[in-house]
């Protein structure tokens, strides 16, 4: 379940600004620059989560924002 999505730049999220839709609640609205981004789905191991990423990944920065 993997979507990959090309962009290029530097991470540089944006915390401090809330989302002002009705339905957005307690949500934060970030803004990114990068390299590649997948969309996965955290699963269990141990008593921890787990995300596999492409092996080229290793030694990376990367930014891990919860959705829901």
């Amino acid at each position: 379940m993997g979507r990959h999505s090309q962009a290029h730049g530097e991470a540089g999220p944006d915390p401090a600004a809330r989302d002002d839709r009705p339905d957005a609640g307690d949500k934060i609205r970030f803004e990114l620059r990068g390299l590649e981004m997948v969309d996965k789905l955290v699963t269990r191991s141990g008593k921890s989560g787990r995300v596999y990423l492409p092996t080229d990944w290793c030694g990376k920065r990367v930014k891990i924002i919860r959705l829901d």
